[in-house]
């Protein structure tokens, strides 16, 4: 399996947010899925969705 880099920070500045979700990362459900590494099942996570119309 690929393995996927991890930047540990305290702070994050995005621009063009259209907006966000914070929800827990689980092994399985109904709705879309981001890839995620196993070891963060159970933590909190914030999924930014970007506006890409420059």
């Amino acid at each position: 399996m690929k393995t996927v880099p991890f930047t540990i920070a305290t702070e994050l500045k995005v621009n063009n947010i259209c907006g966000f979700y914070k929800r827990e990362v689980k092994p399985f459900g109904t709705s879309a899925k981001v890839d995620c590494p196993k070891e963060h099942l159970g933590k909190m996570v914030y999924l930014v969705i970007l506006d890409n119309d420059e």
